[in-house]
């Protein structure tokens, strides 16, 4: 067995690793929905009609840009700007891409198509949140890899 599945215990009560996993996904919310959010309103807003699965697409590619552009600028307080945006395109984007693909699945599912209702965007950011944090712990715990600081 792979010393990183042997390796890897769950501690629920390790409240520092969990806080910082915490930490680092919130940041990633963060920056994942400013593009998917903007995506998918520009859609809606705008009556321009594409299928929903395309413009999902956009969303995500969107997310995965202004999550590794705002990592980018959080790093940048201790490192250059060329060492801060390589450790964010280094980033796991196993993690912002499980958070946006569930963000996404939420919408479709809730609203069926790609749109922002008042109502379904906190059950989309508890989605993105919650999907990789387990993951995000993870890489802390057996890796010790983290981002935002």
């Amino acid at each position: 067995m792979s010393s990183l599945v042997k390796n890897f215990n769950i501690d629920w009560k390790d409240s520092v690793l969990w806080a910082k996993a915490r930490y680092n996904t919130l940041w990633c919310l963060i920056g994942c929905s400013i593009g998917d959010f903007g995506t998918i309103a520009f859609f809606q807003f705008t009556g321009i009609g594409w299928p929903v699965l395309s413009i999902m697409i956009l969303a995500i590619i969107n997310g995965l840009i202004t999550s590794i552009l705002l990592e980018t600028v959080i790093l940048m307080r201790e490192l250059s700007f060329v060492k801060a945006l390589n450790t964010a395109i280094g980033m796991s984007l196993i993690s912002m891409i499980s958070m946006e693909v569930a963000m996404n699945s939420v919408d479709v599912f809730l609203t069926g198509g790609a749109k922002l209702n008042w109502w379904v965007i906190p059950f989309m950011l508890l989605a993105g949140y919650v999907t990789p944090l387990p993951y995000n712990y993870w890489r802390l715990k057996v890796l010790g890899k983290s981002c935002c600081g």
